[in-house]
């Protein structure tokens, strides 16, 4: 009971963290600004909400073709069908709660591919790590590739409404710097202090362990036997993600002639969204707006192509994922017997 209850208030805790960004992009447009992007949805082709929703479903095939490839160095060879419709099942619960997806797949194949769940776990964290390492390295050339436009819009976004607030006049970039510079010591003395003086509680040594997890993730990968395979399922898996933002470009001629740049912003930024706030709800397309910003898009027009892509994202995720929870069970069906005994068909001899 006590869990359930956790659950429950931990969903509403970020549905409310949703509405809020809902309501603080809402609350200072006018009435027409607002009529502008009911009209956008609106007037929207919603063909290419569907190739974004076909391009979602092979990148979550290859995400389960990656996984198998993690499991062969344990002796382990689950059938395809069953990681593939765990990972979608993954992705369900995690529109739910965060995390909840990693232990929900994996208990999949506990049951019906008889692989102990640490073991299936282990390869997640692998994952996990893996898909943190693109993210950085596609942030990384993002800031390199669009250094320009970004600090055109960190200086009308960010600096110049601090100037004018601050009154920084000509020693403006002084101040800056030397805030930037106290805010770094800063960080690093608190995780000093940290260290020190929570170093034996349990929250520290989760945050820990998480840390270790993830490096031994990175290192479990030398034990990979089909290591090109593995590379190409992991750019494919990102390059579908960056094609998902992309194609829905095209439902609104105000952003039909965006390119793959700003595929690549909103993928990055949008991202960053969807980790603050679980499934990315309300934040996911006010952060849209903002990064079109930087592609002289209106405000309006970005804030409603931010709902198309998280629409069609969260529709496939919820479509596929309740299907294979219905699938699952009858596909299984005649798949095992009582015993277990055909665990041994999965593993590779």
């Amino acid at each position: 009971m006590k869990k359930t209850i956790g659950d429950v208030l931990r969903f509403s805790f970020f549905l409310g963290i949703g509405i809020f960004f809902i309501w603080l992009f809402m609350r200072n447009l006018t009435a027409s600004q607002k009529h502008e992007i009911f009209q956008s949805l609106k007037i929207a082709d919603y063909t290419w909400i569907a190739v974004a929703i076909l391009l979602g479903m092979l990148s979550h095939l290859s995400r389960a073709m990656r996984w198998k490839i993690l499991m062969e160095p344990m002796g382990y060879k689950p059938r395809t069908t069953n990681v593939f419709m765990a990972v979608l099942i993954g992705y369900l619960a995690n529109l739910a709660l965060p995390r909840l997806g990693e232990v929900s797949r994996c208990g999949i194949l506990t049951r019906y591919e008889k692989i102990p769940f640490n073991k299936s776990f282990g390869t997640v964290i692998t994952e996990r790590a893996i898909d943190m390492l693109t993210f950085v390295l596609l942030f990384f050339f993002l800031l390199f590739t669009q250094s320009g436009r970004l600090n055109i819009y960190i200086t009308e976004k960010i600096y110049e409404p601090l100037q004018r607030k601050f009154n920084f006049g000509s020693e403006g970039d002084f101040y800056m710097i030397a805030f930037l510079l106290v805010f770094a010591l800063f960080g690093i003395g608190a995780l000093v202090i940290i260290h020190r003086k929570y170093k034996h509680t349990a929250l520290y040594k989760k945050f820990y362990n998480l840390l270790h997890g993830f490096l031994e993730g990175i290192r479990s990968l030398t034990r990979i036997k089909r290591p090109f395979q593995f590379i190409a399922h992991t750019i494919f898996i990102w390059v579908m993600y960056l094609l998902m933002a992309y194609v829905v470009f095209f439902s609104l001629k105000d952003t039909a002639h965006l390119g793959l740049d700003a595929g690549l912003a909103v993928l990055i930024f949008g991202s960053v969204g969807i980790m603050v706030v679980q499934g990315g709800i309300g934040i996911y397309p006010a952060i849209v707006s903002e990064t079109l910003f930087i592609y002289a898009i209106a405000g309006t027009t970005g804030y409603a192509l931010g709902w198309l892509i998280w629409a069609s994202q969260t529709i496939m995720i919820l479509l596929a994922g309740v299907f294979s929870l219905l699938l699952l069970p009858v596909y299984n069906k005649h798949s095992y017997d009582k015993t277990g005994s055909t665990a041994e068909e999965n593993t590779i001899t």
